[in-house]
């Protein structure tokens, strides 16, 4: 357990007295000043040696990194850290939420965590532009919000991925998805189905999107878009990633992600992975999809597979004025299988449906679900693919 907060604010201010911030200080100068103050300040303590180890990094930390975050960022069983004001941390561990017993010194240093982050990235928070997103260097996914917006003192949630890319076989072995359902996808991948994760948030869309990406040829080359790099694809030695880029303080500059969308065509790609499709972008994959980039894959928010369609439609709308029938007619031809995953109330993650869009009749799209998730069976099959002729033309057989 740390010292109280006063006495540890104390020493840290006095570290900050001693350290000369004017120039570049290595990790070992740091360590060093920070020795020489716990000896010279906790000499008559009755402080035991593993508080004293403990009091160090945690010094270190407040100065080097991200503080009392930095401990949880280190974590393999973290999945989430959200902070809610100085004073109130929590914690994902395994789907569950627990309050951390660790808080921030003060607000001030919480913000300091904030712009330390956000800078790295090139990116900016501040009183006209108060919500930020941004990534850390282990790749975790950052949402900052302060005031005005955030009323009870400055807002951080960072989704921690796994050091490594989570695999098709270690979702198969959690029980995500059956081993036939995921031999089935990769039939769809090789064939070049283009195909759409939805879910809701914190259902696994991005790391399902990562290791579907296992199943692409690794001849071929791939363009990923997003608006704050995340996806980690292996083996793929063609690859290009493209990141979105906020607009500066002036609201100049701003790269959206409907910009490298336009941007990729011209790159000649064989397939353009969008990491999340969120408004007017979905008109820009629509038309790739349909202009012979077959086997692109985006992942967007929805409630389910029939919901992603009307999702869809919304977002085209926000892009352009088209007729209905137009777009649901562009859906149809773009657009082979929704993936819909969620959690359920055991916190697991899983495939919860498999569609394939079947066709265009009476002014509705057809949808058929080929896998379900049925609460006694897990993930069954209950249909069989209709349109095959893309695996009839890559030669697979199912």
């Amino acid at each position: 357990m740390r010292m109280s907060d006063d006495k540890f604010g104390r020493l840290r201010q006095m570290l900050m007295e001693k350290l000369d911030m004017g120039r570049e200080l290595s990790d070992e100068e740091i360590l060093e000043a920070i020795d020489e103050l716990i000896l010279t300040n906790l000499r008559d303590s009755f402080t035991t040696l593993k508080e004293k180890v403990e009091l160090r990094q945690e010094l270190f930390y407040s100065v080097r990194k991200l503080d009392v975050l930095q401990e949880l960022i280190e974590d393999e069983t973290v999945t989430e850290i959200m902070v809610n004001g100085p004073d109130s941390v929590f914690v994902e561990r395994a789907g569950r939420l627990i309050k951390w017993d660790k808080s921030f010194t003060s607000k001030e240093k919480l913000e300091d965590v904030i712009q330390q982050i956000v800078g790295k990235c090139n990116r900016v928070v501040n009183e006209s532009m108060p919500i930020v997103d941004a990534r850390l260097e282990n790749g975790s996914r950052v949402n900052a919000v302060i005031q005005p917006v955030a009323l009870n003192g400055p807002i951080l949630t960072i989704r921690r991925f796994p050091d490594k890319p989570v695999t098709m076989e270690k979702l198969i072995a959690l029980g995500s998805l059956t081993k036939e359902c995921a031999d089935f996808l990769n039939a769809l991948v090789r064939a070049r189905y283009s195909i759409i994760i939805g879910g809701g948030t914190g259902s696994g869309k991005t790391t399902f999107l990562g290791a579907l990406s296992e199943y692409i040829p690794t001849d071929e080359r791939i363009i990923t878009i997003e608006d704050s790099a995340e996806l980690r694809l292996q083996g793929i030695d063609n690859l290009v990633r493209l990141e979105a880029k906020m607009a500066n303080i002036n609201g100049a500059g701003a790269v959206t992600i409907r910009d490298l969308i336009k941007t990729a065509l011209r790159m000649r790609p064989d397939r353009i992975i969008v990491g999340e499709v969120r408004g007017g972008e979905a008109v820009d994959m629509l038309q790739a999809l349909n202009t012979g980039h077959e086997g692109s894959f985006c992942t967007a928010h929805a409630n389910s597979s029939r919901d992603m369609l009307s999702r869809l439609e919304m977002m085209v709308l926000m892009g352009v004025e088209l007729p209905l029938d137009a777009i649901r007619r562009q859906i149809t031809a773009g657009v082979d299988i929704v993936i819909h995953l969620g959690r359920l109330r055991d916190k697991s993650r899983k495939v919860l449906e498999i569609s394939e869009i079947c066709g265009y009749r009476d002014g509705e799209i057809q949808m058929q679900p080929l896998y379900q998730w049925q609460e006694e069976k897990g993930l069954v099959s209950t249909a069989t693919l209709l349109h095959r002729e893309k695996l009839e033309r890559a030669g697979i057989c199912l």
